[in-house]
């Protein structure tokens, strides 16, 4: 099975409800999606949302950076050279992230398709079934609570908190929540970067000491304030994840060694892809670290990829946060990956088990 071409769509789907955090609102998932043909007449799919705050990828840059960078190594190659393929995507270019994220489960579900096993299986097996949480977008209490109860009665039984805007709003925000819900579901706090550290302590032990509960708090600081995380991580008795000050496999070695965080939190768009996720698996695991697996506002396909890393490596990753496609008003992939609320499950479809997209409009001419 070799590449032959590799062209662009564009999928767009309708959220129930405008996403909101401390960073952006989003009213619609947005995807480049990628489909990697071959010379067997296979076609594997990846995906990749515009993420300019977080990534600083956007819609044309990511099919930039394919077209003229990455794409060039690739056609002509075996899906069986699993390993020089990732490796070349990983060097075409420095950053980049999402693009390579796209490409890299493109060709992994192509890899699933030449041995004819879903992808998990591949990557070293599991029971593939997993529970997700729900995001509640920042807004007014009362909204948030509704939000929060609405989730609950839907079987969610972790919810992820998005505050960062107002501190002293963000603690009566979260006090509000968890009187709402309390003994029904699990809270998860995420600041999106948008308090200092001091700001984080003071917050957090407030709290804490109002009886509050939180399964844990993420990415309270900037993305670059290592020393601030780890300033928060030792005051505080909730754990700490850190999501934007981590995205590849070094910068996961730095974080342990600063005793910055608790938890890392992986995603396949900030690590640009399965093979470095993988990595970082690895080393928390070697750590004895948690790890969450998380993704970005994006459609079904990316966090198909997603669910599958998951279940491979739920050693490590005892923490999911895959609600992309529970955010849509539909799902317009057919797959192997189920998404029921917040129950996820896989068939035992070859890669992906990708069979179809609702709605996908191409963008351009095939590179060949």
């Amino acid at each position: 099975m070799k590449i032959t071409d590799i062209r662009f769509g564009m999928l767009r789907v309708p959220l129930k409800t405008a996403f909101k955090t401390a960073l952006r609102t989003v009213e619609q998932v947005e995807d480049v999606v990628v489909m990697i043909h071959t010379d067997t007449g296979h076609v594997g799919y990846g995906s990749a949302p515009a993420t300019a705050v977080i990534t600083g990828d956007t819609h044309g840059s990511i099919m930039h950076a394919i077209r003229h960078y990455i794409a060039p190594r690739l056609v002509g190659q075996e899906i069986a050279n699993l390993n020089r393929i990732t490796h070349a995507v990983q060097a075409s270019m420095e950053k980049n992230t999402s693009a390579k994220a796209a490409v890299e489960i493109a060709v992994h579900d192509l890899w699933g398709q030449l041995y004819g096993a879903p992808l998990y299986q591949l990557l070293g097996g599991g029971e593939p079934a997993i529970t997700t949480d729900i995001t509640i977008s920042v807004d007014y209490i009362d909204k948030m609570v509704a939000d929060s109860l609405a989730a609950v009665d839907r079987g969610f039984e972790s919810l992820k908190i998005k505050v960062g805007k107002d501190i002293g709003l963000d603690i009566e925000r979260t006090k509000a929540i968890h009187a709402a819900v309390e003994g029904r579901a699990l809270l998860r706090l995420d600041a999106n970067q948008g308090w200092t550290a001091k700001q984080a302590v003071y917050a957090l032990q407030t709290l804490e000491d109002a009886g509050v509960r939180l399964e844990l708090v993420e990415q309270p600081v900037k993305a670059h304030d290592l020393e601030g995380l780890r300033y928060v991580t030792e005051r505080v008795h909730t754990p700490v994840m850190a999501d934007e000050s981590v995205f590849g496999p070094m910068e996961v070695i730095e974080l342990i060694r600063m005793r910055a965080a608790d938890i890392v939190n992986i995603k396949l768009m900030k690590t640009g892809g399965i093979s470095n996720a993988v990595k970082i698996a690895d080393i928390c695991g070697l750590y004895g670290v948690d790890c969450m697996i998380g993704c970005m506002l994006e459609s079904s396909i990316g966090v198909a990829a997603a669910v599958h890393l998951a279940v491979a490596k739920s050693d490590v990753i005892s923490k999911v946060d895959l609600d992309g496609p529970s955010l849509c008003r539909f799902d317009p992939v057919s797959s192997g990956v189920l998404f029921n609320e917040s129950e996820i499950s896989i068939t035992d479809a070859p890669g992906l088990g990708i069979r179809a997209i609702e709605g996908l409009v191409a963008v351009d001419e095939p590179l060949a």
